[in-house]
């Protein structure tokens, strides 16, 4: 892990991850591709997670008053859930099989909002059943390359939460998720002494994009924040589905 080539990308998915903290989820999701193409996607993830722990300390300082609760309360069981299945089958299922069922989702949700455009009528309630399906979803995915935005979002943006309280929800909800990771990777041997050391260094620069993430969601108007949401949701998928074809 050296070069002007690695820190140049490793620069820009720190600070992905950092705004994915400040609010944008999906923006997130570009960070281990961006560093895979440089190292592994395996040492990528493993790379970034600690990045994406300390992060989200300052992501929960920015949010801490707006949160679903309801949501969280659903989400979090099925998250460690999923985060659970990952770490089982960790050896069994093919990071490309996973890949390409989170850009599938993921595509196929934001075409639909793209194409017919936001569904009218009130907001869907917070259902338990479909919450603990999209959360096991979120959590494995999660576990296995940083990409559990396009599930958890499917569930949620139906919700219509009002903005800040959209950015506050997934950044609580990937903060528990992130650090429920930490143990299972340390076990699995992605948290090496060489990574840490990486990962310090881009937490300075993560850090900083957080902040400039929270201000893009508190002036970007709602409807602009939620089609640039779904835009980049798309383009994070497409991407998981050429990764996973290629």
């Amino acid at each position: 892990m050296e070069g002007i080539g690695f820190w140049v990308l490793a620069l820009a998915a720190s600070c992905f991850v950092g705004l994915s903290k400040g609010g944008l989820p999906a923006v997130g999701m570009l960070g281990v591709p961006v560093l895979s193409l440089v190292i592994s996607p395996v040492t990528a993830a493993g790379l970034l997670l600690p990045v994406y722990v300390v992060s989200d300390m300052f992501g929960l300082w920015a949010y801490r008053r707006a949160v679903d609760r309801r949501v969280l309360a659903i989400m979090i069981p099925a998250t460690t859930l999923g985060i659970a299945m990952g770490w089982a089958t960790a050896a069994m299922v093919p990071e490309r099989a996973v890949t390409g069922l989170v850009g599938l989702i993921g595509a196929a949700f934001a075409l639909n909002i793209i194409l017919r455009g936001t569904p009218q009528g009130p907001a869907r309630a917070a259902r338990v059943a479909p919450g603990l399906f999209w959360g096991a979803l979120t959590g494995f995915t999660s576990f296995v390359s940083h990409a559990g935005a396009p599930p958890y979002q499917v569930y949620v943006l139906p919700l219509k939460l009002e903005k800040m309280v959209f950015a506050g929800t997934s950044t609580v909800l990937f903060a528990y998720v992130n650090a429920a990771k930490l143990a299972p990777y340390w076990a699995l041997g992605q948290l090496s002494a060489a990574n840490l050391k990486v990962a310090a260094v881009l937490m300075v620069p993560a850090s900083i994009a957080v902040l400039a993430g929270v201000r893009l969601v508190r002036i970007i108007p709602t409807a602009l924040f939620f089609r640039f949401v779904t835009w980049a949701l798309l383009a994070v998928s497409l991407k998981l589905l050429w990764d996973a074809a290629a």
